[in-house]
């Protein structure tokens, strides 16, 4: 055997000698990586993520880089990482059937809204957001089921003894899902990412896409309800600071670009989720809190 690939297989067996063999030590892992780049991943990023789509929208970029499907759906997936990390040691089998019902809803809901316009409203994709199947983009649930995670965790953290009560926790967190729609689709439509023919009432969202978000907001809460132990997500959030990093990216992000559209109404919507993650306490990354007491 050549010396060559006898230090080339050396090599190779040092490199697999470093990985995670467990499930536990991937999750610690991803943790380290997470929790080092903090402000790359929830401030860098959607602020990269408003220069580009800006730019798109403004027929600035050429177009490989416009309206790219695939970074966007890379950029959605770094933002997304620290609730994904964040969640996955208290994800055992019933969150996961829980998760997986959703997802097949989802893909569901939104395969019938893209043939029929039912429950949201005629509507169709106007940019590339990656693959798509059927008409459905292949990467929905990772631009949805956050949205309610995020939603259901920040609630948690406001309601503190009153999330005890079902009724009372399911109604927020619902409302909180319906106030981020309200914050989403406006930029969205903005943007082009989908088009309401018709127009709507509300930045030309038609009504009855909120209506229809009712209905997807009841069915996600309550998947996410029933397969997440309470207490469980109440410990993780004391134990992992970076949770609600995401709900960071995105107020960043559709704030920002809400702001540049005009959209002052979403805009404030976004502020308030703003002011209700300071009220946590759980952005505290030193490069971050200078960012965020600008704003304060």
């Amino acid at each position: 055997m050549p010396e060559g690939d006898s230090g080339g297989s050396t090599v190779g067996r040092s490199m697999l000698a470093t990985l995670p063999r467990t499930r536990e030590e991937w999750e610690a892992r991803l943790e380290r990586l997470v929790r080092e780049n903090r402000f790359t991943i929830s401030v860098f990023f959607p602020l990269n993520g408003i220069v580009l789509l800006l730019a798109s929208a403004e027929g600035l970029l050429p177009e490989p880089l416009a309206f790219n499907g695939l970074l966007i759906l890379l950029g959605t997936a770094v933002m997304r990482s620290p609730l994904i990390v964040g969640v996955l040691p208290i994800t055992g089998r019933r969150a996961a059937a829980g998760v997986g019902a959703l997802t097949l809803y989802a893909y569901g809901i939104e395969y019938l809204g893209v043939h029929t316009g039912v429950p949201y409203g005629e509507f169709y994709y106007g940019v590339d957001l990656g693959p798509i199947l059927a008409g459905v983009p292949l990467g929905l649930p990772i631009f949805f089921i956050p949205l309610v995670m995020n939603s259901y965790l920040l609630c948690l953290l406001l309601l503190g003894e009153r999330a005890v009560r079902t009724g009372v926790r399911l109604a927020a967190v619902i409302a909180a899902v319906l106030t981020m729609d309200l914050v989403l689709d406006p930029g969205a439509v903005a943007l082009g990412f989908w088009v309401y023919p018709g127009g709507g009432a509300f930045y030309d969202v038609p009504l009855s896409n909120y209506a229809g978000w009712i209905v997807s907001a009841t069915v996600a809460v309550v998947a996410l309800d029933w397969g997440y132990d309470r207490q469980a997500l109440v410990r993780r959030l004391d134990r992992c600071e970076f949770l609600l990093d995401d709900l960071v990216s995105f107020i960043i992000l559709w704030g920002g670009i809400n702001a540049w559209f005009g959209n002052w109404i979403p805009a404030a919507f976004a502020t308030l989720f703003g002011i209700g993650l300071l009220r946590t306490d759980r952005f505290d990354t030193p490069a971050t809190e200078r960012f965020l007491t600008r704003f304060r």
